[in-house]
This record gives structure tokens, sequence and C-alpha cells, in this order.
């Protein structure tokens, strides 16, 4: 503007134009001033984000002074950060590798083979979904299984797993069999779960970090780094996704994970609530693939809940939970039959349920609150009145409802997580070791060094609280107790200490990378309202500041080599540990990796062999039976069965109906005439596993226990059915164990005197290894496979409907007729007429508690009375090895030191126990290095197979070949 005046002004009309121009001027230059000022600012400042720091001017304007040293520092260390992060990159597709590649041990080893019992119905149910859809798939009613009832499979199993394994195959993998797809997806899944768990990791990190608004970049990299590579390898995820193990937690892992990270990601600040929508999603699929979705569920719900009482209720954490609970419980509803409403009737359910009816509650005094512009004590009245009213009307329906048997009572396997004892009552569960509380040594088995380093993590989200801070908190809290009733459980509790572990690792490693060179990105937070009045002095500092300073530069050089010190300790320590926590996973991926099915062992020769005895008894049937054969056995091998033989099957691992697997047991565990009365109606053939080991005669005990739960007669008065088992640790049987089916159909034969009845039994097939025997049954009841038969006999629940359960045939009605419903403890809808359940009950925990008391009660009521199992006295004690003779035995591998080796390394005690109550002399065998048993379990640290040894008679101060006591071993 000034300088478009170019006339020369004459007069005081020219000083006026002349004072105006230059007032025009100044102010030009001053917004010029402005521009250039906030340019510099925005320079600097741009400058200060990617580079380093800025210096202040006496205005008070930040200015940057670079020099052509400084900037060639300043990039060098721009080129060195992205070496980095390329490095932590490289290192997060290394532990995703390594978490597919660890889970392939069995695959290479054995091959494409389908594993344990439960993935061979996972593999039926996906082949028939593949061949025959999605419609026929929900509306399956399995006669093959279950019989003669059936199972309606469409509406009792959580199809996720089939469904994901069908898309595989259709739309990705198209060229790959639908068997191989179901091996390698627990490794392929074992990644995602991996990768989820980092993601958790770093979210608890960076919002804590975000939350104090110091860098964008912090160590939450690192943290997330590590804790995926601690869940690829860790045992405790390894023990449900090697390859090969179609198992419905194969999945649900990664669904567990991915629902927790997208949660915690939808609370981070009040902008990310719509990630609730994922959420819900990734919960829906959760359900779908598990039904171990009720602890998912419920540990939102309590988060959701721990946020209000922590005073982090806010709008943004209202719309993520009430979507993720919206979204996902309405999709489970609408889509699975297998939930239907179950919640909203549920008490294992109810939690989140009210957690959601609170928030809406909350939600609305906010909203009034907001618009009124209410006070702190009008609001808490508004509160108070709106939570009693809610509270009134809630009791009113539970009231209404309760007395019509609307709310499903609580599992006996969730209930088993709640009480002080460790049994559930139902004798069934508590014959599954794997529903037994954990204990210490199997903490570390499966966690190994994680257990030390994980509770440093939770220390440190303690230290930063934000929203996802809190959840890792709690989740390690919850994880823990519930893994500490039931060692199943302990994979619930691997991604919460995989994810502590790397945030501890991760914020460690960082901090010492950070002592030598600045790997984060800082970004400096400006308050506009927080200007600087600190103006630097003029003139030289006194001589006593500069002593000061110098006195400061050698206490800060001091610390700083100090740090460094303590830094490189840690890479150090992080460099020796961490390949020592890889062997230890790799060894328990090659012990979790035998297939069940099919395992190797030594023979007496040396020679090592495959055993697929298993394998080769059902292709034996399915090559050497009719179609319509039906096979009875104990349920753990009706799936196998069902899946390899393709024979209807009189049970499997559903345990759904308890009543039915209680007269499968009494039909093996009562005596030989009355086993075969009852199996005439249901079966052509029976098939035993033998050979030692967990074979059929060591669980018997637990059969003829849950035999008793129905049919009380077998052992009056002993809940637990102590009369039946060994009576001497030379495995000599009672005479209620001697006399029955399962022993004379075990043992035929193979023992003196033992030989089943030839009326009734035709012995068929005997294995390689000896470990499956098959008997034919003689004189099969036409009668009752005719009525099985015929759908006019099965009851429809609508007329012309599919689902249509059969009946059992009339010849069994006399058997039947002694049956007693079995009455869960958690029945509490059901209506008890008579004190004997509740007596039964209380006998049962009391015998459990003390079971050498029982026994002696049961062989003091003369077990050997008829009725009883019948049977001749105890044997005397039977002609062993004596000591010496156990020194001077031969050392060689043979397939019992195989067996031993195996059960001891597992910590299998229970088959352990069994196997050396049939021959103690086992406890005695050495392999070809003069080591056994007992150094077997110094080396596993095994100090309950110590004890049983110890019982046996076995000495821990004997020496192996090369002079090494089993002590030595852990010193």
């Amino acid at each position: 503007m000034a300088a478009s005046i170019k006339a020369k002004p004459r007069g005081s009309a020219a000083k006026s134009l002349s004072k105006m121009a230059a007032k025009t001027t100044a102010k030009a230059t001053a917004t010029a001033q402005v521009k250039s000022s906030t340019s510099a600012t925005e320079t600097t400042a741009t400058i200060e984000t990617t580079m380093g720091t800025t210096t202040a001017s006496t205005t008070g304007t930040p200015t940057t002074t670079v020099t052509t040293e400084d900037a060639s520092s300043l990039g060098g260390d721009h080129v060195f950060r992205w070496v980095y992060f390329f490095f932590l990159g490289y290192l997060l597709m290394l532990a995703l590798w390594k978490a597919y590649d660890i889970r392939l041990g069995a695959i290479r080893e054995y091959g494409m083979v389908i594993h344990e019992f439960d993935p061979w119905f996972n593999y039926r149910a996906t082949e028939y979904l593949y061949y025959n859809g999605w419609e026929r798939f929900c509306t399956w009613f399995d006669y093959k299984s279950w019989y003669p009832l059936g199972r309606p499979v469409g509406t009792t199993i959580y199809p996720g797993l089939q469904l994901t394994a069908v898309f595989l195959k259709n739309h990705i993998f198209t060229t790959k069999s639908l068997n191989d797809i179901c091996c390698l997806m627990p490794a392929w899944f074992g990644a995602v779960a991996s990768f989820f768990v980092g993601m958790i990791a770093y979210e608890s990190v960076y919002s804590s970090e975000l939350r104090r608004k110091k860098t964008i970049m912090t160590s939450a990299l690192e943290c997330g780094v590590a804790a995926a590579g601690i869940m690829a390898i860790v045992p405790a995820h390894l023990m449900r996704s090697i390859g090969g193990g179609f198992d419905n937690e194969s999945l649900a892992l990664s669904a567990m994970t991915g629902t927790y990270y997208f949660w915690c990601r939808s609370i981070r600040d009040e902008k990310s609530w719509p990630i609730g929508i994922l959420t819900g999603i990734m919960y829906f699929y959760m359900v779908a693939v598990w039904g171990g979705y009720i602890f998912v569920l419920n540990m939102v719900g309590c988060h959701a809940g721990f946020l209000v009482l922590l005073g982090r209720y806010s709008t943004g954490v209202y719309r993520s939970y009430s979507l993720f609970f919206c979204l996902g419980t309405s999709l489970a509803i609408y889509t699975l039959p297998v939930v239907g409403w179950t919640p909203l009737k549920s008490l294992e359910q109810m939690g989140p349920l009210v957690v959601f009816l609170g928030y809406q509650l909350i939600e609305i005094c906010e909203i009034v609150k907001r618009k009124k512009g209410l006070n702190r004590k009008q609001a808490w009245a508004l509160r108070v009145g709106l939570f009693l009213g809610g509270g009134l009307i809630s009791a009113l329906l539970i009231y209404l409802l309760a007395p019509s048997g609307y709310f499903g009572p609580l599992s006996a396997r969730v209930r088993g997580l709640l009480v002080k004892h460790t049994r559930t009552g139902n004798p069934l569960v508590d014959s599954v070791a794997e529903h037994q509380p954990a204990n210490k040594s199997q903490y570390f088995q499966y966690l190994d060094n994680v257990c030390y380093v994980a509770p440093i993590g939770i220390l440190m989200c303690l230290y930063d609280f934000s929203n996802a801070s809190t959840f890792m908190v709690l989740y390690a809290i919850v994880s823990y107790y519930f893994s500490s009733k039931m060692v199943r459980l302990i994979i619930l509790l691997g991604p919460c200490m995989s994810a502590a572990g790397g945030i501890a690792l991760g914020r460690t490693f960082s901090w010492s990378v950070y002592q030598f060179v600045d790997v984060s990105s800082r970004i400096i937070v400006d308050d506009a309202k927080k200007k600087s009045t600190k103006k630097k002095k003029k003139g030289n500092a006194s001589a006593t500041e500069g002593q000061e300073q110098k006195s400061g530069g050698k206490i800060t050089s001091v610390v700083s080599l100090v740090k460094k010190l303590v830094a490189g300790s840690c890479f150090y320590s992080i460099y020796y540990y961490s390949p020592q926590f890889y062997s230890t996973c790799v060894k328990m991926s090659t012990a979790l990796s035998h297939p069940s099915i099919m395992f190797k062992a030594q023979t007496s020769k040396g020679d090592i062999v495959m055993v697929d005895d298993y394998r080769e008894a059902y292709w034996w049937l399915k090559q050497n039976t009719p179609e319509d054969s039906r096979i009875l056995a104990w349920w753990d091998y009706g799936y196998q069965l069902a899946g390899i033989a393709n024979r209807t099957t009189v049970a499997d691992g559903n345990t759904w109906n308890h009543e039915h697997i209680a007269l499968l047991a009494r039909a093996l565990t009562h005596t030989e005439k009355e086993g075969h009365r009852v199996s005439r109606h249901l079966a052509d053939y029976i098939l035993v596993w033998g050979g030692g080991g967990g074979d059929d005669l060591a669980k018997s005990p637990h059969l003829a226990r849950i035999a008793n739960s129905v049919y009380r007669d077998m052992c009056p008065g002993d809940p637990t059915c102590r009369a039946f088992g060994y009576i001497d640790r030379y495995g000599n049987p009672s005479p209620m164990m001697e006399a029955s089916m399962l022993y004379k159909l075990h043992s035929h034969k193979l023992k003196p005197g033992v030989e089943a009845d030839y009326t009734k039994f035709r012995h068929v097939f005997d294995s390689k290894y000896g470990k499956v025997r098959i008997f034919k049954i003689l004189n099969v009841s036409k009668n009752s496979r005719d009525f099985v038969a015929d759908p006019k006999n099965r009851i429809c629940d609508v007329e012309g409907g599919w689902y249509c359960r059969g009946q059992y045939p009339p010849g069994l009605a006399n058997v039947l007729k002694q049956a007693r419903t079995f009455s869960q403890l958690e029945d509490f809808n059901k209506k008890k007429t008579e004190k004997e359940d509740d007596e039964y009950t209380k006998k049962y925990f009391e015998n459990m508690a003390d079971p050498n008391k029982a026994r002696q009660e049961a062989y003091s009521r003369g077990y050997g009375e008829k009725g009883k199992g019948g049977g001749p006295k105890p044997k005397k004690k039977t002609v062993t090895r004596t000591s010496t003779d156990h020194k001077n035995a031969k050392w060689e591998d043979s397939e019992y030191t195989t067996v031993l080796w195996e059960l001891i390394s597992k910590k299998d005690i229970e088959t352990l126990s069994a196997l050396l109550a049939q021959d103690s002399n086992l406890a005695h065998v050495r392999s070809s290095d003069g080591r056994g048993p007992m150094w077997w379990a110094y080396e596993y640290k095994s100090e309950a197979a110590v004890k049983v040894l110890l019982k046996h008679g076995v000495s821990f101060k004997e020496k192996d070949k090369n002079g090494k006591t089993p002590l030595d071993l852990i010193r």
C-alpha cells in the first residue's frame, strides 16, 4: 500500500498524507513480521518433531539453529531410526513365521494326520458341511452316534471351525485337500493369535504414553514385537495349536485375542468408539468357534464395569460397549442355534447383561445432567433414583421368572471353578485329567521364564494407567484365578502372560537402546496459555555458578555411565535367556507333537517302530464289518470310530447325556453276564484298549464310579466305588474288577485263567502291538436292532420335522428301571423330592477327599458278595522280582521304557499310577543308558512322579552307566 503513493505531497495535506503512509507502512511491516514469525514457528515445530530440540530467543519466538555438523548428525540419526524400525519389523515377521513353523513338527514327523479324539469329530462335521451345505448341516440329526438316541449335531455344535475350514477350501486353498487344510489351520491361526497379542501389548503401552502426551513413538513397538514373539512359541499357546490338532481352541485364541484388542482400541479415546463394531463382529466369531466365549464376554463386561468404579466412564466407552454387546449378542442369537437365547437366560452370562443395562442408566443420567445443567448433588440424586427404580423392576422380573425355570443353571465345569474343593460332584467331569487344578510345576511347564517376567509387565501397566492397561491388569488377575482351578485353562492365561512379558521386555529393551541412541520420535506439546517468561541473563556467569555447572556436568556423566552399564546388562540378559527360552519351547513343542492316535516306540531289540494300532483297528472295522455295524467302546474313542471306521457308536466325547454314559459304563464294569445282557441290545462288536499305559483297565475305576452315579446298586453306600480297582501294588484286581466284562475282554488269554465266555463273545482282532482288541458279540438281539432302525419308533418334536430322537429298545426296560436321573449340583430349577441325592453328594465328596478311608470301608462291607461284582477273594502276593533281581536286570530300551518316559515327561501321574498298580516291576526298568523312571522324574522336575516311584520302592541313590544318580540331574 505504501508503494502505491508516488506523488510528492505539498503543505499540511502533504504532511498528513506522509503520516498516513508511514502508519500504513508500519502495519504492513508488522503483518509481514507476524507471517514470517508464524512461518518460522511452523518450520521450527516441523524440525523439532522430526529431528531434535529448539532454542528460544529473547523475544520468546522459537528458533532453531542448525549447523552443518548438526544437520549431518541429525540426518544420521534419522537414517538409524528407519533402520531400527525396519529391524523391529523383521523381528515381527520372524516371530510370526516361527509361530507357524514350530507347530509343524507333528506334520513333518507323522504326516497330515488329524490328532487326538475331538478333532476327528470336527473333521467329520467339516466333511458333512462341505458336501451337504449349510442348510442340511443345520438340520443334521446324526444317528451314527449316541446309539440308539442319536444326536442333533446342527443345534449342539459351535460351527465356526467347520465354516472357516470350508471357506478356506472353497475360496483360498482350492487345490489343497480338506484334510490338509484342517491339519494346517492350527499353525496358521497360531500366527494370527500371536499378532493380536502383540497388538494388545502395543495398545496398552501406546495409549498410556499418548495419555501423558509424551511421544508418538515410545516403546510400544518394541513391546508389541516382544509380546508377539513370546506368544508365538510359549507352550501355553502351543498346547492347543499344534499342526493336526483340528480343535476349536486352535481358532478360539485368535478370535479371543482379536476381541480383546479391538475392545482396548475402541476405548483409547472418545473418538475411537466406532471400532466397537469390529469388537462385536470379532466376538460373534468367537461365539461361533468355541463355547469358551462365555469367558470373553464376562472379561469384557467385567472390565466395562471396572472402568465405572475407577471413574473412567465416558460416552465413548458407553458407545463402544453398547456396540460390542448389542451387535455380538444379536448375531449370536440370530445365527447360531447352539446359542439361542442363552445370553439372556444363562446365569453365566447375566453379569455382562447387567453391566449393559447399567450403562444405559448411567448414560441417561449423563444426558439429563448436560441438558439441564445439574450440579453434583442433583446428578447423584438422579442416579440413585434411576438405579433404585431399575433394581426394583429387575427384582420383580426375577421373582416372576425364576419359578418357571427361565434362568439356566451354572454348568458343572463352571461351578467347579467357583467352589473351594477340587471336585464338581459329577464323576464324569472329575474323571477328566485336564479338569483338575493346576499346580506350580504346570505353570512353569507351560510358561517357563515368562512366569518371572510377566509380573514386571503388570506392574508397568499399573504405573502407566490407561483404559487398555487396566484391562491387562484385570485380565491377568481373572485368568490366573481360573487357570489355578483347572489346568486346561492355562490356555486362557497364555495371551495375558505373553502380552505382559512383552511389555516388560519391550520397555527394557527400548530404554536400553535409548541410552546409546535416540530412536524415538518426540512431539513437543505447545500450550497456548503458557508463554515463556524466562529470559537469558546477559553477561558472564559468576565463578560460583560456573563451579555448580561443572559439578552438575560431572554428576550427569556418572549417571549416564551407570545407565549405559545397566543397559548393557539388560542386553546381555536378553541375549542369554532368550535362546534358553526358545530351546525349552522347542522341546515342549516336540513333546506336544505326538498325535496320540499313533506314536513311535522302541522295541526290546532297540528298533524304532511306528505304533499305529488304533488306526489299524478302525481300518479293520471299516473293511471287515457291515456298514450298519454298531460298536460299543468307551466314549473316548467314539469320535475316532465314527471319523475313521465310519461305524455307529454308542457314545462319544460330546458327553451330553450322563445317564446314557452311565449305562455304557455299567455294561463294561458289571459282571460278564450282565454286561452281555446289556450290550447285545446296543452293539454288534466291542472294542477295548489294552497294552498297558492309559488303557481301559487303568480307566475302569472311573467307569465304575460313573455307572454308580446312576445305577446305585453297583456300589451300595460307596459313591466313589472303591471296591472296584486294584487291591495291591502288584496289580491284583479286586473281586468286583476281576468279575467285570471289561476285565475279561481286556485280559482274555493274556493272564492265566482269564478267558471270555465263548458263548457270549468271540475274539476277532488284535492289533499288531496289542493296543486294541475287538470282540464280536454273540446272540445279538435282532428285535432291538429292528426296533431302533424303524423311523416310526423315533420321537419328533413336530410331525414331519427333522428333530427326531431315537428310543431305547424294549429289551433294556428292566435295566433302565434301575436308573436314577443324575441331579447336577447346580440344577436348582429341579425340585428335590428325596434326601438321597444330597446324602450321595455329601458322601461322594468325603470319599474323594479321603480315598484310603473309603477303600477300607468298602472292603469291610464285603465287596466279594454276590450282586456286588462277585468273584474270588483277593489273591495273595504273587511272585515278583526281589531288589537283587532289579539290580541284576538287563538294561535295554523297550516299549515299556518308552511308555514310562512319555508318561513322566507329560506329567500324566494318574496313568503312571494306574500302570504301576498293574505291574510294580515296571517302576524299576532301565533303558540302555542305565536310567529309568526315577531319573526322568527328576529330569522333568515332577515331584508327584517321584512320590509315586518312592511308594513302589524305587531308590534315588542308584547310578546309571555314567555313575550319575537321579539327584545329579538337578544339581
